[in-house]
């Protein structure tokens, strides 16, 4: 009971220090921190590993993590090795076959998912994104032409 109490105390206080970053899941690095850290806080408190043990994992495991995002902040070759990029996998009316198939995906899951969207016509759906987490992200046209837009970092002239 102590054992558990402390370890969580211990996770949350690390958690709080090292910012809101160690548990968003915004690429697959961070996933796997924030399941690391599951798995570390869950053999702490089944005394799987001594209290010290744990904390000095927890340590590593989140210093770790903020040394990563850090260095790929400040390095476009690092964010490039830690990051993935986002995937079109639907544009203008087109399903990107070759990437649908780098990324396992069906033209069902893509409807799916613009259904979750609540977008009934495909004719409204600029595009299809598979996201650095994994997700997919659906775009919908837009009635005012912008210089900028979330498309900006995908390269929308390769199919």
């Amino acid at each position: 009971m102590v054992c558990a109490t402390v370890s969580y105390i211990t996770l949350f206080l690390f958690i709080r220090i090292s910012g809101k970053r160690t548990l968003a899941k915004l690429n697959a690095f961070d996933f796997v921190v924030a399941v690391t850290l599951g798995s570390t806080l869950s053999s702490m408190i089944l005394l799987k590993v001594t209290v010290s043990e744990g904390l000095t994992a927890l340590i590593i495991i989140i210093a770790l993590q903020y040394l990563l995002a850090y260095f790929a902040k400040k390095s476009k070759t690092m964010e490039k090795a830690i990051n993935s990029t986002p995937t079109l996998l639907f544009y203008n009316g087109e399903f990107i076959n070759s990437n649908m198939e780098k990324e396992l995906i069906t033209e069902e899951e893509i409807y799916a998912e613009i259904r979750q969207y609540r977008i009934e016509r495909i004719a409204d759906v600029r595009a299809v994104v598979m996201e650095l987490n994994g997700e997919m992200t659906v775009v919908k046209k837009s009635d005012v032409l912008s210089a900028r837009t979330s498309l900006d970092d995908i390269d929308t002239d390769k199919k």
